[in-house]
């Protein structure tokens, strides 16, 4: 990983609008050169004073299967409530990657208490640095929540710009994780094709790959495909986790959208592959308490 320098702060006086940010990262896409060694921003955003808006929740559990109504948010809500700072980041003139393109690769979750729906919070995000990738370069972005100045849930995700590389491939032993032997079926989900749009109405992560067919063909995908953040949020919701939980998932391959997907879980572990019998691994996770027994 790149050392970093301390970051400045900045702090924000509302939640930025993602449809300009966006836009942005779209035009700008073309111009970025990737490099692991590359500068990045070193800026940390804070947004203090932020309150859930309640309607906004209730519509993004039952897109995820969530219990609407709960106290808590779910644990994959807060990357939902960062999700603008980290685009204003990667979309930013100083961000060395190009957020067209970009693939979400993985997020590790620490909530260290649950956190009330209804409570008043603080979003920290950053760039904690970038990284060589077999495939190119992979950024991470930290994600912070603070309730009473104590730091209750964080969130660590990388992103993957694909580019030519002389990285080689780790020459660590083990079983890749889509070699693995499935984990037992717990629930086949059948999925309609507006997942993408009801996500990304309660998350306002409109990538146009996970709208419709047409933009989707337009990245290079044959439909439209689900968010990643979907899909752990769902595998969540049916799994459960603890108020105090550490949670980490790998996004392996995408979910076309119509579609049919296995859902399986055994001792804290949990996928998602192929239905019908496919063997196709979409995502591999795993849940357990905080701190680690």
């Amino acid at each position: 990983m790149t050392t970093t320098a301390a970051p400045t702060t900045s702090t924000l006086t509302g939640v930025p609008a993602l449809a300009p940010l966006l836009a942005r990262g779209a035009l700008l896409s073309p111009l970025r050169r990737p490099r692991p060694d590359a500068d990045f921003p070193r800026t940390r955003l804070v947004l203090p004073g932020l309150r859930v808006d309640l309607a906004r929740l209730a519509a993004y559990e039952r897109a995820c299967g969530f219990a609407t109504g709960a106290d808590a948010l779910p644990v994959t809500y807060p990357h939902v409530l960062g999700f603008p700072l980290a685009m204003r980041l990667m979309s930013g003139r100083d961000f060395p990657l190009p957020l067209l393109g970009l693939v979400h690769t993985s997020i590790g979750i620490t909530r260290r208490t649950a956190l009330p729906a209804t409570a008043e919070c603080e979003l920290a995000v950053h760039v904690e640095g970038l990284a060589p990738h077999r495939r190119g370069t992979e950024a991470t972005v930290v994600t912070e929540v603070r309730t009473g100045g104590d730091l209750v849930w964080e969130s660590r995700s990388t992103y993957l710009a694909r580019h030519r590389t002389t990285a080689r491939p780790s020459a660590a032993g083990g079983t890749p994780a889509g070699e693995r032997d499935p984990l037992p079926a717990r629930a086949e989900w059948h999925l309609a094709g507006d997942v993408g749009r009801r996500y990304g109405a309660a998350s306002g992560d409109r990538n146009p790959i996970h709208l419709h067919p047409l933009t989707a063909r337009l990245f290079g995908f044959p439909r439209a495909i689900a968010h990643g953040m979907w899909t752990v949020a769902r595998c969540l919701a049916e799994h459960g986790t603890p108020d105090a939980a550490v949670v980490r998932a790998e996004f392996r391959a995408p979910v076309l959208l119509p579609g049919t997907v296995a859902y399986g879980a055994e001792d804290g572990r949990f996928e998602l592959r192929g239905g019908d019998g496919g063997r196709r691994l979409h995502l591999s996770g795993e849940v357990g308490p905080y701190p680690a027994a």
